[in-house]
């Protein structure tokens, strides 16, 4: 199993042993291992229909867990539901669905307290209004009125409302601009996890979250077929025939166009 770690670095707040999950008895991911450690964006890249969203519907109690366990900081989560996750320190942003249409940005950034106790909502919208400060001009504007980077930004503000350890985001990028994408992956995801949070990243872009990560992995058919330091998959040659060539074109693997799914 791979530690992600050089000597000396922190333990796995996040940690994957041996996982199989899929839907009706059947696996759709299987022997996955992973872990993310304080300060850390780890990726999972690969083709659409890999499980990379599978992956993280299981982790987050979404889809059963058939085999294999989940830790957060020593603590077995296995099949946790999603409630009892954000009790304990784990974010999730989904692809889609990710905010209330017909509500004001304060307004849901205030759902995304709804864990905590009243007299520290108002304090935590402070707190994620100074992270993203784009938001704070529109705070009266209805989620339906912004662009697709304002949602984002939105989408992961309310995420962080409960101070999360860990975020797990799935396909932050997808339907943005090349430019925006780039925004929401080195401008605030990175930025996340250098300020300490332990980031568990899905997305399509592959080369671009790469550049932003310290691990990767590689699924492919439910299964990682290669993982390591994301500087060294970077550096191979290779990269799009070996991971994702035959599968996708280099636009998509690249981040140059939006992806679709």
């Amino acid at each position: 199993m791979h530690t992600s770690s050089d000597k000396g670095s922190p333990p796995a707040r996040l940690n994957v042993s041996g996982l199989a999950a899929g839907y009706g008895g059947a696996p759709i991911v299987h022997g996955v291992d992973l872990s993310v450690r304080q300060g850390q964006v780890v990726s999972v890249i690969g083709p659409n229909g890999a499980g990379k969203s599978t992956l993280l519907k299981a982790l987050t109690g979404q889809i059963s867990v058939m085999e294999g366990s989940v830790t957060l900081d020593g603590r077995d989560i296995t099949n946790t539901r999603g409630d009892r996750l954000a009790r304990i320190g784990i974010g999730y942003v989904p692809q889609t669905r990710d905010v209330f249409d017909t509500l004001t940005v304060h307004a849901n950034l205030e759902m995304g307290g709804y864990l905590l106790p009243k007299r520290q909502v108002s304090e935590r919208v402070d707190e994620v209004l100074r992270v993203f400060p784009q938001l704070a001009a529109m705070r009266e504007r209805t989620a339906i009125k912004l662009s697709g980077g304002e949602r984002k930004m939105l989408a992961v503000g309310r995420v962080l409302m409960i101070r999360p350890t860990v975020l797990l985001l799935d396909e932050p990028t997808a339907n943005l601009s090349p430019e925006l994408s780039r925004v929401v992956l080195h401008d605030h995801v990175r930025r996340l996890a250098n300020e300490g949070a332990a980031v568990l990243l899905v997305e399509q872009k592959a080369l671009e979250a790469l550049r932003i990560s310290d691990w990767g992995c590689v699924l492919v058919a439910g299964t990682p077929q290669i993982q390591g330091p994301a500087p060294d998959l970077l550096a191979r040659p290779d990269i799009r025939q070996v991971f994702l060539g035959q599968v996708l074109g280099d636009a998509e693997v690249d981040g140059s166009a939006p992806s679709a799914r």
